[in-house]
């Protein structure tokens, strides 16, 4: 039998602890990270135990416009079930039941699931969609990314090597957590001009997580001159390392900025342990519609497409 506990502070440690040994777990799913939100966001969060011992870990919040639904986590990219590599076949089945059934019980009217995508996992670990697709789940959205496997990356193309040899004799790229408030001046300029938006978190917000995970966070910026004209922040994994923030002014792109940061960045990658470079979605409006331009340029580096799930249940 599984026992689905609600997340109090009492097991912040255990829960941190628990992401580190598991199979599919990032700094994203630790609390050190979810606590970034504050009191913005409602934590419904919950510990799965068998026999008294923690076997899975389910970051999630109400969501911001609709409290009757619950999501595994409005506040992060993904969130899912982070487990050991107990947690599978019909045990994962009696753990989404068993979720479904307390948030049903905590007065909620359906559980929105944002599954880890499978790049981020040490190794296979999608029991949880097909559990979701037992149980009657609807995917209610799916995104496409663009990864490269560095143990098997496509030859670029013509158009980005070109772009490549004119962005070396024209920028300089620079490496530095000291270099995100530059960078972010870059980024809410970039953001205002092509979509009348702002970033999602805030500069604070920015560098308290580089505070906490200075491993996990690198921002890599292209100058010309003193000028920096195009930068990526970096959120890096034990597997991949995703541009969670691309930049770049006018006069960036029409030196090809953005193509020396990434190849830097992704030949780096390469030399590490990590298995893939995530450029990140190219959709809007719930994954119905696809930037084409967007998702061309990405993976015109080497990349291929990497889906992004969700799914809706109800809770009865």
């Amino acid at each position: 039998m599984l026992e689905i506990l609600q997340y109090d502070d009492s097991l912040a440690e255990r829960w941190d602890e628990h992401c580190r040994r598991s199979i599919n777990g990032t700094f994203l799913h630790t609390r050190r990270f979810l606590s970034y939100h504050g009191d913005r966001l409602r934590d419904r969060s919950v510990v799965v135990l068998h026999d008294g011992e923690l076997v899975a870990i389910l970051p999630a919040a109400e969501d911001i416009s609709d409290q009757s639904l619950v999501v595994s986590h409005p506040g992060a990219t993904y969130g899912g079930f982070v487990h050991d590599g107990w947690l599978t076949g019909h045990r994962m089945l009696d753990a989404v039941e068993g979720v479904v059934a307390h948030f049903h019980a905590s007065g909620f009217g359906a559980f929105r699931y944002k599954a880890v995508p499978y790049v981020y996992a040490n190794c296979p670990a999608q029991d949880d969609s097909y559990a979701f697709f037992r149980l009657g789940a609807t995917r209610v959205r799916c995104d496409l990314s663009s990864s490269i496997d560095l143990g098997g990356r496509r030859t670029p193309s013509q158009r980005r090597r070109r772009a490549l040899r004119k962005a070396r004799s024209n920028v300089v790229v620079i490496d530095g957590l000291g270099l995100l408030p530059a960078f972010y001046e870059v980024l809410v300029e970039n953001l205002d001009d092509r979509h009348g938006a702002r970033p999602v978190h805030s500069l604070d917000e920015l560098q308290l997580l580089a505070d906490r995970f200075p491993e996990e966070i690198a921002v890599l910026v292209a100058t010309v001159g003193e000028r920096i004209v195009a930068g990526v922040l970096f959120f890096q994994t034990a597997r991949v390392v995703h541009a969670q923030y691309i930049a770049s002014t006018r006069e960036g792109q029409e030196v090809s900025a953005l193509d020396a940061i990434f190849e830097d960045a992704i030949s780096a990658a390469a030399i590490g342990e990590r298995r893939y470079f995530d450029f990140g979605i190219s959709n809007e409006d719930e994954g119905l519609i696809l930037n084409e331009g967007l998702y061309r340029f990405k993976t015109e580096f080497g990349g291929g497409g990497v889906v992004h799930e969700q799914y809706e249940i109800d809770c009865k």
